[in-house]
């Protein structure tokens, strides 16, 4: 069994959106639903040098997301129905719609806040990798939409190779070790480490208005 997942490259992202659109428009989803999110992280000061002259540290970044179909996924643990799995070929992680009863566990267990809880039908909905494209040999569509190519997909194990100084995680994405991800991202140079409190998501609206509900932040 091969684990797959994806490959960012957080310094090509220019946070344009394509790929959230391309996944909007491929799985036919709904204003206030979206599998894949951009999020605009932002930080830094004014410096005053002591000599009548001010330099800045700010900087920005974005940073696309969506499900990391994590080695120890935390929406599937929860789950009291069973109705998240991991697909045998792929381990790429879904809902199984016949089974899931909308409980919504796995909304609250997600750190990192991927699964939707549809206002519509009262079922779970969640990117799941594009698993019908993948097993067809193609890529996920958000990967193939990226006009800056900053998203490769494959088996995690050879992304990793291919990117031996790739991290797990950078702000404001939650502490990997909470679900193993499988994921991995070149930071950029402004990028900060996981669980930085000099900056903040300045988009909080766009991502987290989706139907599941009204948080505060998506990422815990």
């Amino acid at each position: 069994m091969t684990q797959y997942g994806f490959y960012f490259d957080n310094a090509r992202c220019t946070g344009c959106r394509t790929c959230e659109m391309a996944c909007k428009d491929f799985k036919d989803l709904s204003e206030t639903m979206a599998f894949r999110r951009i999020f605009d992280y932002e930080g830094g000061d004014w410096k005053d040098n002591g000599d009548g002259t001010l330099s800045t540290t700010s900087y920005a970044y974005h940073v696309s997301a969506a499900c990391n179909h994590c080695a120890n996924p935390a929406c599937m643990e929860a789950c009291p129905a069973g109705a998240i799995e991991k697909d045998s070929d792929t381990r790429l992680v879904f809902v199984n719609q016949d089974a899931c009863k909308g409980f919504g566990a796995c909304v609250d267990a997600c750190p990192y806040g991927v699964p939707i809880l549809s206002k519509e039908d009262d079922k779970a909905y969640k990117c799941d990798g594009c698993i019908d494209r993948v097993k067809e040999g193609k890529n996920p569509i958000c990967v193939d939409a990226c006009p800056l190519r900053a998203l490769e997909f494959g088996p995690i194990d050879d992304l990793r190779a291919a990117h031996p100084d790739a991290l797990d995680g950078i702000a404001p994405l939650p502490d990997p070790s909470q679900t193993t991800p499988s994921l991995a991202i070149n930071a950029s140079a402004a990028a900060k480490p996981v669980g930085d409190a000099t900056g903040s998501v300045t988009n909080e609206p766009e991502v987290t208005y989706v139907e599941a509900r009204e948080i505060t932040m998506a990422m815990k």
